[in-house]
Order: C-alpha cells, then sequence, then structure tokens
C-alpha cells in the first residue's frame, strides 16, 4: 500500500507533517476550543466503541468546524493518556501532500514519529482531495486493528460514492451540518436555561398549560438572540464576529465563493462557474420554494439536465438540500415536484447582500425562518434515518415540513411567521383528515402565540422556542441514545 513521489522526499513531508501537528513537541494540543458540538460527542461515542472497528467519515459544507473537532478529537485523546506523538492530524488541503499517497505518509509516521507503534490515532482532514483514498481506508480499518480513524470532507456524494463501492462497512458518515440556535447559543456564551432533559417541539401539546408556560418563560429570554443568529449564526467563525458585514463576508467568500470557484472545478469537473453562480442566485431569492426545473432551466439559458447536474454538486458539497414531497401511503405523484433549500439561512442575506432589513420584511423573513426550521428537523430526524418532506394536497394546501416514521408516526409542522396567525391551519387541518398525526405544530412570531389553537390540533410555537429545543434535544439524544425513544 506504499506508494513514492519524485517529487517529494520524506523529510519535507515530515516538515508538513511537524506543522501541523505541533503537540508532537509541546505535548498538548495549543488552545483548542472548549465548546463540543453535538457532531463531536457523536464522533467520539463511534470511536471510542471497542466492539465497532470502522472509520468515522465527517462530511458538511466549509467553513462549518469539522476541522476544530478533529482537534478537539486529538486534545480528547490526550487527556486519555494517548502519547502526543501517536497522534497524526493531515490535511490533504496542503499542495505537498496531494503528492505522496497516504499510505506513505502513515508509514513516514509510524517508523519516524511514532516508534512502530500500533494504536495510534489517525485525523485526516479534506480527505478527498487524496488520491485512491477510499481503498487505502478500507485497508487501514481491515489490517491496522489498534488504529483509530477520522475522516472529513466536504463533498458528501464523493464521501459515500467511492466508499459504497470500496469501504462498505469500513466507515460511517457524520453529518455536521451548520449551527443549531442551541449551539449557536451556547458557543456565544449565552444565558441558557436548565431544561428537563427530554423536551421536544413535538411533547409540548402533551404537558399540562402550566409546564409548557414554563418552558417557555424559561427560554424567553433567548428571543431577542435569534435575529442575530439567523443573519449570521449558522457558522462558528461567522457566528462570533460582532458586526454583520465582517460576518457575511466571511459566508460568501470562504463558504460559497470557494465551494463555487474552486471545489466545483477541482472535485465534479464543472467548468462553467458563472452557470453555476446564477443557479446559486436563484437558489438563495427562492429557498423552500417549488423548483420547476424546466423554466428555471429556460430562463437560466442551460439544458435540464445540466440543471441537475448542477443542483446535484451543490447539494453534495452541502450547500442546499432537496426536500421532495413525503409519500404517507397514497398515490404518487407522477412527477414528483422538489424543494430546495438553503443548507442554512445566513447564506441567504451573505449571497443577496441583505441585512437586518430582511427580518423587516414579511415575506423574507417568512423564508429565512422557514429555511432555519427545515434545517433543524432535517438535522435531528434526519440521521435516524425518518422520512422529511413536505406535503401538498388538493386545492394546493401545502404543509412546509413533514416526518414520517412508518408505520404510523407522522409530524406536520408549518411555519407562520408573521403578526396574525388566524385562519393559517388550511394546510394542517386537510393532512390530518387524510392521515393520523402524531403531533401538528405550527411555528409562529411572537411568544403570545403560543399554546394550542382552536379548534383543538394545532400547537403553536413561536420560532426561537422551536428552534431551540430542536437543538437541545439534538444534544441529549447524543448523549443517552435510548432517552428519546418516541420521536
Amino acid at each position: 500500500m506504499s506508494g513514492t513521489s519524485p517529487f517529494v522526499q520524506d523529510g519535507d513531508l515530515l516538515q508538513v507533517m511537524r506543522g501541523f501537528n505541533p503537540w508532537w513537541q509541546a505535548g498538548e494540543v495549543p488552545a483548542p476550543k472548549q465548546y463540543r458540538r453535538v457532531a463531536f460527542y457523536e464522533a467520539q461515542r463511534w470511536l471510542t466503541r471497542a466492539d465497532v472497528r470502522r472509520a468515522v467519515m465527517l462530511s458538511g459544507a466549509r467553513r462549518v468546524g469539522k476541522t476544530t473537532i478533529l482537534h478537539q478529537l486529538a486534545d480528547d485523546a490526550l487527556g486519555e493518556g494517548l502519547a502526543p506523538r501517536h497522534c497524526l492530524y493531515l490535511s490533504f488541503d496542503h499542495p505537498l501532500l496531494k503528492l505522496a499517497d497516504m499510505a506513505r505518509l502513515v508509514d513516514l509516521f509510524r517508523s519516524q514519529v511514532a516508534g512502530g507503534a500500533e494504536e495510534i490515532l489517525l485525523l485526516l482532514d479534506e480527505v478527498h482531495y487524496a488520491s485512491d483514498w477510499s481503498s487505502w481506508l478500507k485497508w487501514v480499518v481491515d489490517t491496522l486493528s489498534r488504529a483509530r480513524v477520522v475522516a472529513t470532507g466536504s463533498a458528501s456524494t464523493l464521501l459515500r460514492g467511492q466508499g459504497q463501492e470500496s469501504g462498505a462497512g469500513r466507515w460511517l458518515e457524520v453529518s455536521v451540518p451548520t449551527l443549531s440556535f442551541y449551539e449557536y447559543a451556547h458557543l456565544c456564551n449565552l444565558a441558557v436555561p436548565d431544561l428537563p432533559r427530554s423536551i421536544v417541539p413535538t411533547r409540548l401539546p402533551d404537558l399540562r398549560p402550566s409546564q409548557a408556560e414554563e418552558i417557555l418563560n424559561l427560554c424567553l429570554p433567548l428571543r431577542p438572540h435569534l435575529p442575530r443568529y439567523l443573519l449570521q449564526g449558522g457558522f462558528p467563525e461567522s457566528a462570533m464576529v460582532t458586526d454583520l458585514d465582517s460576518a457575511q463576508r466571511i459566508v460568501r467568500e470562504d463558504v460559497v465563493d470557494r465551494v463555487l470557484k474552486r471545489d466545483m472545478t477541482a472535485l465534479y469537473g464543472i467548468r462553467s462557474v458563472l452557470e453555476l453562480e446564477r443557479l446559486f442566485v436563484y437558489l438563495c431569492l427562492h429557498s423552500g420554494g417549488i423548483l420547476a426545473q424546466e423554466p428555471v432551466a429556460t430562463q437560466l439559458g442551460i439544458t435540464r439536465p445540466t440543471l441537475g447536474k448542477l443542483l446535484a454538486a451543490l447539494e453534495a458539497a452541502n450547500l442546499n438540500f432537496r426536500c421532495l414531497p413525503i409519500d404517507l401511503g397514497g398515490k404518487k405523484a407522477l412527477k414528483p415536484r422538489t424543494k430546495v433549500y438553503l443548507a442554512d439561512p445566513s447564506i441567504r442575506g451573505a449571497v443577496l447582500l441583505k441585512g437586518e432589513e430582511a427580518l423587516l420584511d414579511p415575506v423574507e423573513a417568512g423564508l429565512i425562518v422557514e429555511t432555519a426550521v427545515f434545517q433543524h428537523i432535517r438535522a435531528f430526524y434526519y440521521p435516524r434515518r425518518m422520512s422529511v418532506g413536505y406535503w401538498r394536497g388538493g386545492d394546493d394546501r401545502e404543509v412546509d415540513v413533514v416526518v414520517h416514521l412508518p408505520p404510523s408516526w407522522t409530524t406536520a409542522v408549518e411555519v407562520k411567521y408573521r403578526e396574525d396567525v388566524s385562519g393559517q391551519t388550511r394546510g394542517l387541518d386537510a393532512l390530518a383528515a387524510s392521515t393520523p398525526l402524531s403531533a401538528r405544530l405550527m411555528v409562529t412570531k411572537h411568544p403570545s402565540q403560543f399554546g394550542p389553537l382552536s379548534p383543538a390540533g394545532t400547537f403553536q410555537i413561536p420560532a426561537f422556542l422551536f428552534l431551540y429545543l430542536m437543538g437541545h434535544a439534538e444534544r441529549r439524544a447524543v448523549d443517552e441514545p435510548g432517552l428519546l425513544r418516541r420521536p
């Protein structure tokens, strides 16, 4: 499994390794970030299981915090007694490392740094830039029985596609979404409430009115922080910046531009960056809307197959997500119409150069909040193998997000981020008339819009509370996987 390159000497590679691994000399990871995200605990849980021999693959958008998680895992391993020189971090985004295969790098590390140790921790960043990474990773998992491996990639389809062919059963994927409102509050050191561990939005209707009100009141101090989260809080670096202009520039240049102008060419062979940029601007303008492919392709001056290829590439890069009409056992649509959501609401304002005024416009604010609601629901339910989509019935009645666990658990969520929500349950009522619902929720704007609606059936939850409780539930579920037995 080793390879050679006439261009790079072993000494050059070892010098790069030393630069990436300062703990070899210092004995500790320098100033690791203290706040641990949900994905960190999920990765740690799989990494430390003695009964599971698999690598862990962290996938997510650029700048979402994957590298930070790798360094936190290194800090945790050293704190548990792993020798500093037995832990290797590499970023394959480095130009020199692209000239040497992974086997050669690990052989050098084991022989020249780790003293031939078998118990090692390999932290491999941007692994999709390495040649034949999946075959090598399969070999490591099969051969080095005491090696633990965590890798990251921004291109999830590449990770899944290559892995399915040559590494099935050798690694598992842990998604690293953008920050939830819960994670944002903790990262920014906001005053956070002490909540019951098992509380999720779908259980609020089951509580006594006084208990539900207590949950609302405990979380009420978080409400003023929601606008800033929606505009700049999805990525750790932008969340910590004090001014909106700088935060949006980080998202625009470090997340969007690097994907559109670099990754798409390098990883997917897409040459027309202009077409890709125009499509992405369209998605920013219509996040959460139905994507009618034929009219959109005509409007952008491209063919429908090209549009499909560009959409798939953007989704693989974790910049947006598809939302399909959900099958609840009825007759399937012959041509299902796809909705597309941005991966995070902050991307929209960063690309379109829209600031706080966007949240003053009821239509724009509704699009932004709906994007955040979908992102939170998807992050919580998708890893649990539940179907997440939308529902549309007759007379254009629609429910924004539906979560379904066969055979009979279905929750419907409608976003009505507006001053007056009276008479806004037509979609929920229509769905409930055709399908038994375990919960039917309406995400609203104001704290006064909380509790059961009359006639009974729909429960109102203000957006700040819904988003925080979804993130809270996601975090608790990692601590105690059996805690949330009912979705």
